[in-house]
């Protein structure tokens, strides 16, 4: 995982990396949190891992019967016998049973290996599931519904795929890190299964007792000139459509975290902030809270999942028309990837702007999405799909 030299609020380290699992943890929704809870109170230690969206199976009663063609496990976690944590200071090396000799050697390799180039891309062929009459109709439909009050904004994604063989996975979370480098970005590889991934947004972090969660709602595109950049970041800072997603969002996120939160101590530390990425710019607030001591670390997780802005409002009805109207289970696209410590602090990810690929079925995919309200136009939905797919098209040669 790397921030690439971002310094959002909470940022622990510019890079961690684990490695080689000593022991895993894999669970289907239905106990899943429970099992995770277990699995790090018998052994405190550094936990690598991800919740996938479907996981709103254990969390509400709901149901995922969307064709998946990557396969990752609906909960996954590893104990690594190797962590390396880079700072701007200094580089710690740690892990399962891990001597000084070893860490000595570690430090000398890495040292010693030069600097990966990742070879261009080999094109590769994409098919979608929802094309553009298909997907217009559907946003509409959407809109109905809102219209009708059974919701008030919804989170609607399209997946892009291709049946192709990746040689080198890392190769493309290079050059993606390298068109789009972003805050959360993560290279994640479970047995056959992969994923790059070049997020913005912080789904949940913890630190002491202390909860941070950055939603994003709301994006505009880059300009080639300064004075059209500037002119776009006004316009999103302005706009009314993305100020009321946003807010959406956030009362969402507050919600979400006051279930398990000191009571009065769910704050809005930044509302409306506007962050600048190579390919666009992102409306972003940030929301805090202090756990309850009742509550353990994965209450809170448990609780606030899946995240407000890949859902939308109300959380559960929205869910539903997911998966009634999107064509492809989630997975673990719009999940969580991150990491827990051995002292129960943790730093997730929202799992978007990725490419994951199942080398033994040689499926590669990635998923792109809006958030839909009654204001929505389909045809500019449309193309913010498009333009959150602008880095992953390329990375892949499309």
């Amino acid at each position: 995982m790397d921030n690439n030299n971002y310094r959002l609020a909470g940022s622990r380290a510019e890079a961690i990396l684990a490695a080689d699992a000593v022991e895993t943890l894999e669970s289907p929704a239905g106990s899943a949190f429970e099992k995770l809870r277990r699995f790090h109170d018998e052994k405190p230690g550094w936990l690598f891992g991800h919740f996938a969206y479907d996981l709103k199976n254990e969390t509400e009663k709901l149901e995922s019967h969307n064709p998946d063609g990557i396969g990752f496990p609906d909960l996954s976690f590893f104990r690594p016998r190797y962590v390396l944590r880079l700072t701007v200071d200094f580089l710690e090396i740690a892990g399962e049973n891990l001597s000084e000799a070893d860490a000595r050697a570690i430090h000398a390799d890495l040292r010693s290996q030069p600097r990966i180039v990742p070879a261009p891309p080999v094109p590769i062929i994409s098919q979608a599931r929802l094309q553009r009459a298909d997907y217009l109709e559907a946003v509409r439909a959407l809109q109905d519904h809102i219209l009708k009050g059974d919701c008030y904004e919804v989170n609607f994604c399209r997946e892009q795929y291709a049946h192709a063989k990746i040689q080198d996975p890392a190769a493309i979370f290079l050059r993606l890190n390298g068109l789009s480098p972003a805050p959360f970005a993560a290279y994640y590889r479970r047995g056959l299964r992969y994923l790059a991934c070049s997020s913005p947004e912080r789904f949940l972090r913890k630190e002491g007792d202390q909860l941070t969660s950055q939603p994003i709602k709301g994006t505009v595109r880059r300009a080639a000139s300064p004075e059209e950049d500037e002119a776009l970041i006004q316009q999103l800072r302005n706009s009314p459509k993305e100020q009321s997603e946003n807010v959406m969002v956030v009362d969402l996120v507050r919600n979400d975290l006051s279930r398990t939160a000191v009571r009065g101590s769910v704050q809005v530390s930044e509302l409306f902030g506007i962050y600048s990425f190579p390919q666009v710019h992102h409306m972003i607030s940030t929301v805090t809270a202090t756990l309850d001591p009742a509550f353990h670390f994965t209450d809170a997780i448990r609780n606030a999942f899946p995240m407000g802005s890949m859902t939308g409002a109300p959380k559960v009805k929205v869910m539903q028309l997911i998966e009634q109207y999107e064509q492809t289970r989630r997975g673990l696209f719009s999940g969580a990837v991150g990491y827990i410590t051995p002292e129960g602090d943790f730093d997730f990810n929202v799992v978007i702007r990725s490419i994951l690929y199942n080398a033994e079925k040689h499926y590669i995919s990635f998923q792109t999405g809006s958030a839909i309200t009654f204001y929505s136009n389909p045809e500019k939905e449309w193309e913010e799909c498009l333009l959150k797919a602008r880095a992953l098209r390329t990375a892949l040669g499309i």
